[in-house]
């Protein structure tokens, strides 16, 4: 299978006849404007990388019920964005993605693993900007934020 293939979400509205022979040789990603794009691919593509990830994730579950600190070590040297984070946090983190991902593996649900990946990912990449932690890190000044008024004319 070629890599996927990009196009506007409008093509498969208006061209769908060009857009559904694209599935024999690679999936094809909608891209949308004002929402989440979108993916199209074969079910039998579909049900292999599901099937796949279903018996990594759970290959990796007994790995953590049998050697729980293995497991993480393994996890931790596949996102190596975990070294920018602050020694004391690498734990906490590689502890809580493990366990999304674990949990995805018996009940096929994998969006908070990927919810928290992309936080921890993010929260890594701050702290290598050492002016940007420290702003994040305060003190605050009040006169920074402002109120918001609520309905109904609440604060």
């Amino acid at each position: 299978m070629s890599a996927m293939k990009s196009l506007p979400f409008s093509d498969l509205v208006r061209k769908q006849t060009s857009v559904f022979p694209l599935l024999a040789d690679a999936d094809v990603l909608l891209e949308r404007r004002d929402a989440e794009n979108v993916v199209l691919m074969r079910d039998e593509r579909y049900r292999a990388m599901e099937g796949a990830l279903r018996l990594a994730a759970r290959s990796l579950g007994l790995v953590a019920r049998g050697n729980r600190q293995l497991a993480e070590e393994v996890f931790a040297e596949e996102l190596p964005w975990l070294t920018w984070l602050p020694a004391k946090h690498r734990p906490e983190a590689v502890r809580e993605l493990l366990d999304d991902l674990l949990a995805g593996a018996d009940t096929g649900y994998y969006l908070p693993f990927l919810r928290d990946l992309i936080a921890w990912q993010h929260t890594a990449e701050i702290h290598t900007d050492p002016a940007r932690v420290a702003q994040l890190s305060g003190p605050f000044d009040p006169a920074d934020f402002a109120e918001v008024e609520r309905p109904g004319g609440r604060r």
